[in-house]
């Protein structure tokens, strides 16, 4: 039995990538709290406070040397998996040395700090796939710099601009979050080693000092102090994927309605059986798009569920702490499969540049209603030329007539001015200019991605 959608065999590869299933998977959790403890076991090694042998012992014990199914049995009742996993390991490790297993730690620091090491994993699933999204709608970007296409507000058409120049929107977005990403993982990659109320009592006057060796063992930054009760990184953590899901949720939102049938200026890219109906054998449904779409709708309560674990209580909560679990792996699942749709997107949109032209005139010349206005604000003033368009305006919608005709009829002595409003050109122009500086950015964005070398 499954009871969310990214764990499920028949929906899990829909909303979440292989990759990053494996990164959270059971396998993968042992995998991390095993890497914790032999850190541990070395980082106090070095301080004389553990074996020399205590670490390599712990290596030597694989996730699959583990009962699973006992495990889960045992966290039942204990409340926290760390018990029974400790139980479980020391019966593995000579007796000389099982004593010293876990020494000065407790269970929200294994927990916590195997769930960074598989964050930094996931971040780094995320990093390739930003790799080949924005260099992607980039590229389309360019090559649409200059295809005219109707700007829309409140999804009626406002004012022309080219479709480069709504890519470069979609491109910016996205560039926005992985700008953002260096600094997060900076902060979010932090060990956490503070025993019992997050003194490190058990330790004595080497606590500290062991902290900042188990946190340079596994390759991550040392918080000054215990952060049990300080969640601000795990809940920036989901901020930052809902943000990046959401830049996601632009992209397809707009291919939602510019594929449609109405509109028609895109297509997802096309695949055999992909996008079916169970009813309507001729649909091109936009699975992509509905993806995205459904990731962003699942974030946003799943953020609220790490905000919420902020209210943590004096030095270790109960409740809020565990609720992360059900929450920050959601995120990264729902970020996967979001990012890898955008990257099918991004890579093979299906661009229909006549139909973008075509659907210019659908509105008889109202897309330039307000170069119009400007144009006979000099003659005219602007809130007479303003009235003056507008009642053209209500004229094209009630007759059908086309907008330049009207105008020329209405405006009277005015008209002459009228000619440089109706030309596409300086609309497609003043769109096209803004595609490189954006460009630009994002190539700036990608530039930081790759995580320092301590890190990996």
């Amino acid at each position: 039995m499954t009871f969310s959608a990214l764990d499920s065999a028949i929906t899990g590869p829909l909303f979440a990538s292989e990759e990053m299933r494996a990164v959270f998977s059971d396998r993968a959790r042992l995998a991390a709290m095993l890497r914790v403890e032999a850190a541990l076991a070395r980082a106090e090694a070095g301080l004389g406070l553990a074996p020399q042998g205590l670490a390599r012992a712990i290596e030597a014990i694989g996730p699959d040397d583990l009962d699973l199914t006992r495990l889960g049995a045992e966290t039942a009742l204990a409340g926290v998996p760390v018990i029974a996993f400790v139980k479980a390991v020391g019966a593995k490790l000579p007796r000389e040395l099982a004593s010293a297993l876990h020494k000065g730690a407790t269970t929200q620091d294994v927990l916590d700090t195997a769930l960074v090491l598989q964050m930094r994993d996931a971040f780094g699933l995320i990093v390739a796939e930003l790799k080949a999204i924005l260099p992607a709608l980039a590229a389309l970007a360019r090559r649409h710099r200059d295809t005219p296409c109707a700007g829309r507000s409140y999804s009626q058409h406002a004012a022309p601009v080219t479709f480069g120049f709504k890519m470069a929107v979609w491109l910016a977005g996205v560039a926005e979050a992985a700008e953002q990403l260096p600094s997060l993982r900076s902060r979010a990659l932090a060990a956490s080693l503070g025993g019992p109320v997050g003194t490190l009592a058990g330790l004595g006057a080497k606590g500290s000092e062991a902290a900042r060796a188990f946190a340079g063992e596994l390759g991550l930054a040392a918080a000054p102090l215990a952060w049990h009760t300080r969640r601000a990184r795990m809940a920036e953590t989901g901020a930052w994927l809902a943000t990046l899901i959401g830049a996601l949720a632009k992209i397809g939102t707009d291919v939602v309605h510019l594929a449609s049938t109405e509109v028609g200026e895109i297509a997802e890219p096309h695949v055999p059986g992909r996008g079916g109906s169970s009813a309507m054998p001729h649909k091109r449904n936009p699975v992509s798009a509905t993806v995205i779409l459904a990731a962003h709708a699942s974030a946003k309560g799943l953020l609220v569920t790490l905000l919420d674990a902020m209210a943590a209580a004096h030095e270790r909560p109960a409740g809020s702490w565990h609720a992360e679990w059900h929450a920050l792996p959601q995120l990264f699942g729902l970020a996967s499969g979001a990012l890898r749709e955008g990257r099918r997107l991004a890579e093979g949109l299906e661009v229909d540049a006549r139909r973008m032209r075509a659907n210019l005139d659908l509105t008889k010349g109202l897309l330039f209603a307000d170069a119009a206005a400007a144009a006979l604000a000099p003659s005219l003033g602007r809130e007479r030329a303003h009235r003056l368009v507008e009642e053209a305006a209500d004229e094209v919608r009630q007759t059908g007539r086309d907008l330049r005709a009207v105008l020329t009829e209405s405006a009277g002595e005015h008209a002459a001015s009228l000619e440089a409003a109706f030309d596409l050109a300086p609309a497609t122009a003043a769109a096209a200019q803004w595609v490189e500086p954006a460009i630009a950015a994002a190539e700036r964005a990608l530039a930081q991605l790759d995580p320092p070398t301590t890190e990996r």
